[in-house]
């Protein structure tokens, strides 16, 4: 997957060291970066001790929320795969004592939803 996905709305993997540079900012002495995905302009930043959302915002992307996320505050995710009629796939995240989703990411009709979902899964399991 590379750029053209990224645009699509498909998952692409970033590499570990350009994001432990980009974000150094966020990171605590000793955590590592095991995984991220870029969707679009956000990106889903898997470390060793949380999940970090990073959410670009604006037309210029210059103004960013960063949702840090403990995984065992994570209560439960689901993955709505893509119909025939509806060609985006959807990913939501609950955190413990919320009734709605903290986080809900749409993807296209291709199997990116569950690279993501399967490094979620092992990291909350």
């Amino acid at each position: 997957m590379g750029f053209l996905d990224g645009l699509l709305g498909n998952a692409s993997n970033v590499d570990k060291g350009e994001i432990k540079r980009e974000f150094s900012k966020l990171f605590i002495d000793g955590e590592e970066v095991n995984v991220a995905f870029k969707v679009l302009r956000d990106l889903f930043i898997f470390t060793d001790k949380r999940l970090i959302l990073v959410d670009k915002q604006g037309i210029t992307g210059k103004k960013t929320e960063f949702h840090s996320i403990l995984y065992k505050s994570i209560s439960h995710f689901s993955i709505e795969t893509a119909g025939t009629f509806d060609m985006d796939a959807e990913l939501k995240i609950w955190i413990s004592g919320n009734i709605e989703p903290l986080v809900a990411k749409n993807f296209k009709k291709d199997d990116s939803i569950y690279d993501i979902q399967k490094v979620l899964a092992a990291a909350c399991g």
